[in-house]
């Protein structure tokens, strides 16, 4: 069953950023789309490094209950983690890894993928659910997906952008 909401959200979210106005549109598609099709999706947001301080991850467009972390310095959390190593990471069980930010008791798992611009990460898509070991490699394939699809619109609105001065 998710294999169909994973493609049917990619592509979905692959038309969308073709005509969205900006990045936050495209975020806050995201947001919407991803909970609504994948309902073990408990907090699904966007953390984009500051450009004024690239060593703060600061929360973006997010579905799910508020959260006291918004802002994340890169040596903190699992989002911190992502960020430090350029590389995706699967939190299994939060509460048995010490680099977990407690945002919610329910929370029971974590996957965090980093967004790249040109090789560059430049934030990350963060996911919690409520359940023990929620993520697969293939909600690992789809999220990092999603986060091409993020990283490829903002090369483009760079590329159009430095085009037009």
């Amino acid at each position: 069953m998710p294999e169909n909401a994973f493609a049917q959200i990619l592509s979905e979210a692959n038309a969308f950023a073709k005509t969205a106005s900006g990045l936050e549109a495209l975020q806050n598609f995201i947001v919407e789309i991803i909970p609504e099709h994948l309902p073990y999706y408990n907090w699904t947001g966007f953390y984009m490094l500051d450009p004024d301080d690239p060593e703060t991850l600061v929360l973006g467009p997010f579905r799910g209950a508020p959260t006291e972390h918004v802002r994340i310095t890169v040596s903190q959390g699992i989002c911190g983690a992502a960020v430090a190593q350029n590389d995706t990471v699967v939190v299994e069980d939060v509460n048995s890894d010490p680099r977990y930010l407690a945002c919610s008791l329910e929370a029971k798992s974590e996957i965090v993928v980093p967004i790249r611009v040109n090789g560059a990460v430049v934030g990350e898509i963060d996911i919690d659910s409520h359940d023990l070991a929620a993520f697969s490699q293939q909600d690992r394939a789809f999220l990092e997906e999603c986060a091409v699809i993020v990283g490829g619109f903002i090369e483009r609105t760079q590329a159009v952008s430095s085009d037009a001065k």
